[in-house]
């Protein structure tokens, strides 16, 4: 049996395993992990799930501890058209991350299809697949220590990337992820645990400053879809904004392997190590 990213205590309560483990502290969690364990709890909140996520936001109030985790869900706005819920983590009695999430009906499937620009530039209609990506650990260490980056997720790069024992490589990123292994023992995760896993790694896909010398830890993960995600494999294509005496941001175009599905931002929290 594969071991799982977290396990379930009951009464909303988690422990995470060494597969929900960050980067930059190892007795924190990777923000994409308890981000990922949120979406799919939210998803249960309300029975049969016909209102698709537009919107999901998380704020990391405090890191987020190697430790048991409580979670508790609610319905702020219910109704037919549109659904806000939220979601609270506690470390003990500590709020470590608040999360909110929009559902609104879909779109009449009888409109014409419009197409833009999404950040700056125009949007590919779809990438070269997962299996044009070159695999990458991403570990900022030891590649054997389990974590969240090097042992949860399974990553393919189709531009750019960390490479063990190699130069780092700065700048924008695109790369193919998915969760090798479930949030919880024996529940494969949802599309929506898939996207919200992987869009906490933009910051780290398109880094601009060097992993040994500086910290950029996202303070934020604001996801906004336009549909929901088919399939394993979900695609960052991500740059970071890095604005001398202002905010660091990261935002990647978010991609299944039929084309895109949103957005996501993080503003990033810079030091010195």
């Amino acid at each position: 049996m594969i071991d799982s990213i977290f396990t379930p205590d009951g009464d909303g309560r988690f422990t995470p395993t060494e597969h929900a483990r960050g980067p930059w502290d190892p007795q924190a969690l990777h923000g994409g992990a308890p981000a990922a364990l949120i979406a799919a709890c939210l998803e249960g909140v309300t029975p049969g799930g016909e209102l698709p996520f537009a919107r999901l936001t998380f704020s990391f109030l405090r890191p987020v501890p190697m430790a048991p985790l409580r979670l508790k869900t609610e319905i702020i706005r219910p109704g037919r058209r549109v659904q806000e819920l939220q979601a609270e983590l506690h470390a003990d009695e500590v709020l470590v991350c608040r999360a909110s999430a929009l559902r609104i009906t879909g779109t009449p499937t009888d409109l014409p299809t419009s197409t833009g620009k999404m950040l700056d530039e125009p949007r590919a209609a779809t990438l070269p697949g997962p299996s044009e990506g070159r695999p990458v650990n991403f570990s900022l260490d030891d590649a054997d220590y389990a974590s969240f980056a090097s042992t949860a997720m399974e990553m393919r790069f189709l531009k750019g990337g960390p490479l063990i024992g190699e130069p780092q490589q700065f700048g924008p990123g695109t790369v193919w992820m998915r969760l090798r292994r479930p949030l919880l023992a024996q529940t494969p995760p949802s599309p929506l645990a898939r996207v919200v896993a992987s869009a906490d790694f933009g910051n780290g896909v398109s880094a601009v400053l060097p992993f040994d010398e500086y910290v950029f830890i996202n303070a934020d993960l604001a996801i906004t879809l336009e549909r929901p995600a088919r399939g394993e494999w979900i695609a960052l294509e991500a740059q970071t904004l890095l604005h001398p005496d202002g905010i660091c941001w990261s935002q990647s175009v978010l991609h299944d392997e039929y084309g895109p599905i949103g957005l996501a931002t993080q503003a990033l929290v810079v030091q010195r190590r």
